[in-house]
């Protein structure tokens, strides 16, 4: 149950199965996106894949020694780019793969548009996602709901989407989906039509225990995304803003010219990999460690280099030197800008009264609080609007609520009106009235008391109390008490074991909090294997965008985000 490595092997295939000799790969926007999140350039290279075009690039040249392979969605437009490419060839010889299913009458006008017969095969490989991590997936997509509904196209690619990790991931799974959200019905039915449809696609080999899917709405947890986060991957996207693994780091104050970009890849940054999930007080920690390591493996300027072999032993040493240099400079100003962002914005004292919000149930306390952050100068726009969020989330029918006053201590922060309103907007999207489940539980002041005196000082108690309501779900789904009046099954068929192989996917948008939290119910239940994905990864910018345009509040200004900083919409 590994998404990464499923689409990995897909692209390893297409290039295989080429054969020898020089490559171009023909892609178009979103296969670019969904092979650059498993693959650098310089892997696929080493396999004689020598170009990266687009199939919609006008001003391509004629390149006759080079074989085609061709990795594209299955879109009217993507077909119709290819009818055009084969009936005047620039390459040799083409090799077409597919995404997900294509028409038999579409293929049938690739053929006819063949006339060269340049075309050496057509297959479909399902790898219509993007792979974030081993067991996390994202569709790219922001604002799916109209009100309580679909956005139609939305639903369509989601179906594509879901049914192409069904494929690669060789699951054939029985589906549960939640009930308070005609959405995830909806998106349960129309998976399992096209299960049905293309039954001998699902003709896996029958295990035990069969997969389950289970489809959940965003709305039933609002207060997940809006949370300041401290680990490492979630910190990024919360605070820079991940987009297909990049950060945009050109707004850093000095930042130097190759640096204003910066990939974080898992598959081919070991630092990164080993340092994913921790929090901000251990990633200080090992930053320094890498620092003095690289140090010690430094080449000296007055090393001898005397012999033909100790130059030859320095050459073979200094790409892995260039390697690691270019790692260390890239996390040290990654961690240095997520540093002077917490210590200039007071996330720490933010954070903590968030999680006294989402976590607590002590309401003066919570009231004064906020009040406290609101009347203070250095804390920014963004994180004086989601304290009042999670605050009327919280206590939305607590009969001494102050929140009418709490948003006119926003009016006179300053804050603009456009936030101001999205305050309603959220607790009109993910409040009591709309919620299958108790998002909201007290926990007792003694239980908080034993996480002070957990782990790292500073960081891993009290700024990560929160669990997501995800990870209850999945403990229930797991020890076979998720209840069926809330999570019914499609079909009258009901799983009678424990589940095994588990895709839980979350319309609205997962979380890296989540990722978190399925990453350790993997590492600390033995048999279970369970994967995560959403129609989008959220940071909290993402996600009020996503909740601006599912309520339609603040109409005509929406568009929340920074530059650079969104998830791509397709």
């Amino acid at each position: 149950m590994n998404v990464t490595l499923a689409v990995k092997q897909y692209v390893s295939k297409m290039i295989e199965n080429s054969g020898p000799g020089m490559k171009v790969l023909l892609m178009d926007k979103e296969t670019t996106s969904i092979v650059s999140m498993v693959y650098t350039q310089s892997e696929i290279l080493q396999k004689e894949v020598y170009l990266f075009e687009r199939i919609d690039s006008q001003n391509r040249e004629s390149m006759k020694h080079l074989k085609a392979i061709c990795f594209l969605r299955p879109t009217k437009e993507n077909v119709e780019n290819l009818i055009q490419e084969l009936r005047r060839p620039k390459y040799s010889v083409y090799f077409v793969y597919f995404s997900n299913v294509i028409s038999k009458s579409e293929v049938k006008s690739l053929a006819e548009a063949d006339e060269q017969e340049v075309v050496a095969e057509v297959q479909e490989f399902y790898g219509d996602f993007i792979a974030v991590n081993p067991h996390l997936f994202s569709l790219n997509l922001q604002g799916v709901a109209r009100g309580r509904s679909w956005e139609p196209s939305h639903l369509a690619r989601t179906t594509q989407g879901l049914t192409s990790v069904l494929l690669a991931l060789k699951k054939c799974p029985m589906i549960r989906y939640q009930l308070s959200s005609d959405m995830s019905k909806r998106l349960a039915e129309s998976v399992k039509q096209i299960i049905t449809k293309e039954y001998e696609l699902f003709d896996f080999r029958k295990t035990e225990v069969p997969p389950l899917l289970l489809i959940l709405d965003r709305s039933d947890d609002a207060i997940t995304p809006l949370l300041n986060q401290w680990t490492y991957q979630a910190m990024v996207h919360e605070l820079l803003g991940l987009n297909n693994n990049r950060i945009d780091l050109s707004r850093v104050p000095g930042i130097s010219k190759d640096l204003r970009e910066v990939v974080l890849s898992a598959e081919n940054d070991e630092f990164y990999a080993n340092n994913l999930y921790l929090n901000f007080g251990e990633i200080g920690t090992n930053i320094k460690n890498l620092m003095e390591d690289f140090q010690k493996k430094k080449p000296k300027d007055q090393q001898k280099l005397e012999s033909i072999a100790d130059m030859k032993a320095f050459v073979d040493n200094y790409p892995q030197f260039k390697k690691m240099s270019g790692t260390v400079s890239k996390h040290v100003t990654v961690v240095g800008e997520l540093s002077r962002l917490v210590s200039e914005r007071h996330l720490m004292e933010v954070s903590e009264v968030e999680q006294e919000l989402a976590c607590q149930n002590d309401h003066s306390s919570a009231q004064q609080n906020v009040r406290r952050l609101l009347q203070n100068g250095r804390v920014t726009e963004m994180d004086a609007v989601r304290l009042v969020m999670l605050y009327a989330l919280r206590y939305e029918r607590h009969s001494s609520s102050v929140l009418p006053s709490l948003i006119e201590e926003l009016n006179r922060k300053g804050v603009s009106e456009k936030y101001r309103r999205m305050v309603q907007a959220v607790v009109e999207y993910g409040g009591k009235r709309v919620r299958g489940s108790d998002l909201i539980t007290p926990t007792d002041a003694v239980a908080i008391t034993k996480q002070f005196f957990k782990g790292l000082k500073g960081v891993e108690n009290v700024y990560t109390q929160h669990q997501p309501l995800l990870h209850e779900t999945l403990d229930q789904l797991i020890k076979g008490r998720l209840k069926d009046s809330q999570f019914p099954y499609l079909g009258p068929s009901a799983l009678r074991d424990r589940p095994q192989d588990i895709i839980v996917f979350i319309i609205g948008g997962a979380t890296y909090e989540e990722a978190l939290t399925v990453y350790n119910l993997n590492r600390t239940m033995p048999g279970v294997r369970i994967v995560l994905g959403g129609t989008t990864i959220h940071n909290t910018k993402s996600f009020l965008e996503e909740v601006t345009l599912a309520v339609g509040a603040g109409h005509g200004g929406s568009r929340t985000q920074a530059a650079g900083r969104q998830p791509s919409r397709h």
